[in-house]
């Protein structure tokens, strides 16, 4: 059974955007800021210095990045000048640089390469199909078995 409820007792009018809740939109809006400042604040930057360090936060008038080591850490304060002349520039008003020794998140690792399917694997699947019931799962393993490599000559003649 389901009851009524009253217009003015409803919340909403179904779904909403995720960015458009009012704490998480702030949220959003606060790191897509973050994240333009870290790239225009590290575009000043050497490149190999660029690559060893990131903007972190910006609180207050300080600015405050990320080092992966200690000798990364030095380099980019010896950058402070720069680096507050071009926050300046773009409109944060920062007056001091705060870094902080952090190790950078490794990559990504690549997708792994998918191993070919052999053949005997191919022969397991098409006889799992035969005994399934329901066609479409049955097309399912019949495709997956039709990827396989092709068969062995030694193989072939097993059933």
């Amino acid at each position: 059974m389901q009851r009524d409820v009253p217009a003015s007792h409803r919340t909403g009018h179904g779904l909403q955007s995720i960015a458009d809740v009012g704490p998480v939109a702030a949220l959003a809006q606060k790191a897509g800021k973050l994240e333009a400042l870290d790239r225009a604040l590290r575009q000043t930057l050497p490149p190999p210095l660029r690559e060893q360090v990131r903007f972190a936060n910006f609180r207050g008038d300080r600015l405050v990045f990320l080092a992966s080591s200690p000798a990364w850490a030095s380099r980019l304060r010896l950058q402070q000048a720069q680096i507050l002349a071009a926050a300046r520039a773009i409109g944060a008003n920062a007056s001091s640089v705060t870094v902080k020794v952090a190790p950078l998140p490794p990559p990504d690792p690549p997708p792994e390469q998918s191993k070919p399917l052999s053949a005997a694997a191919a022969l397991h699947l098409k006889a799992a199909a035969s005994s399934i019931h329901d066609p479409e799962l049955r097309a399912m393993f019949l495709e997956l078995a039709s990827i396989a490599e092709p068969a062995d000559s030694d193989l072939s003649a097993t059933p």
